[in-house]
């Protein structure tokens, strides 16, 4: 590969084969180099090859101002993420993940802790993402020795989200936040205490996540057929009267009906935690 740019010693913008941009990572990689210099295959590290142009351009200059062992350490959590989970990240992760990094750890040389007001709820709504960001405060550890508080595993978890769901910062926290409010509907309708690692309350969280990106973005789902809709609404009273009082608060929050469909799933989702949760307390009570 030849150099088409030079970022800095560690960094350099090439052209491959088909003429696509890709940024090329190694230490001292540039060193006494031009453009249109051959590198050096042994000295690669890392090789970024990203399909937007724009994406690409925000990489080139976010990694010229970022030390390498930052890249790497990030590098590394990122394709720990990868082998977690079987979806499609997206790959903006590679600068917004860097960029934040880079920036907790200049913080937190200066003394200056960012507290993480959603902690409790990351934490609650997204335990295998929160996991990584214990994970990757471990790497960071190792590999930088600098030891970043808890609340950046809550800040980390937040932008795997967002490389799944695709979305940007602000609306993945108006998502959380969305949620946990739903989730405190039911939990004080019902009198439930929920069991995070149930399958049951895991079902109802990611539908969550998927209803509040489709409400947020105001695209509904819209059903001609009521029948089972009411089937649903006469055979689990006590979650569906849960849904009428969603409905009450997402009309008067965020201006948005629900419609039958989503009043139908909501309810059997919701039926699902109930039972489960009501049964576990019954197995308690005969232990």
């Amino acid at each position: 590969m030849k150099i088409a740019k030079i970022l800095n010693n560690n960094v350099v913008l090439v052209h491959d084969a088909q003429g696509h941009e890709q940024v090329v990572m190694g230490r001292g990689i540039a060193y006494k180099k031009c453009s249109g210099d051959e590198i050096d295959a042994a000295q690669v590290e890392k090789v970024f090859a990203l399909k937007s142009h724009e994406l690409t351009a925000r990489l080139t200059e976010l990694l010229s101002e970022i030390p390498l062992e930052v890249v790497i350490a990030t590098e590394c959590i990122i394709s720990r993420v990868k082998s977690r989970f079987n979806t499609e990240l997206h790959e903006s992760l590679a600068i917004a993940l860097t960029d934040h990094i880079n920036f907790a750890l200049e913080r937190q040389r200066q003394n200056l802790p960012m507290r993480n007001v959603l902690q409790w709820e990351i934490r609650s709504l997204y335990p295998r993402e929160y996991a990584l960001g214990l994970e990757a405060l471990e790497i960071i550890a190792k590999r930088l020795q600098v030891t970043l508080p808890e609340d950046e595993a809550g800040f980390i978890a937040l932008h795997i989200v967002n490389a799944q769901l695709n979305r940007e910062m602000p609306e993945v926290m108006h998502i959380t936040r969305f949620m946990q409010e739903i989730l405190q509907i039911v939990k004080y309708q019902l009198q439930l205490v929920y069991q995070p690692d149930s399958l049951s309350y895991n079902r109802f969280v990611t539908h969550l996540k998927f209803f509040a990106q489709r409400m947020l973005g105001k695209r509904g789902v819209v059903s001609d057929d009521e029948s089972l809709h009411d089937v649903v609404r006469n055979r689990y009273p006590e979650a569906y009267q849960c849904v009428e009082k969603i409905d009450l608060h997402v009309i008067n929050k965020y201006a948005y009906a629900l419609g039958s469909e989503e009043r139908m799933f909501l309810a059997i989702h919701i039926e699902r935690v109930r039972k489960e949760t009501l049964a576990l307390d019954e197995s308690d009570d005969e232990a």
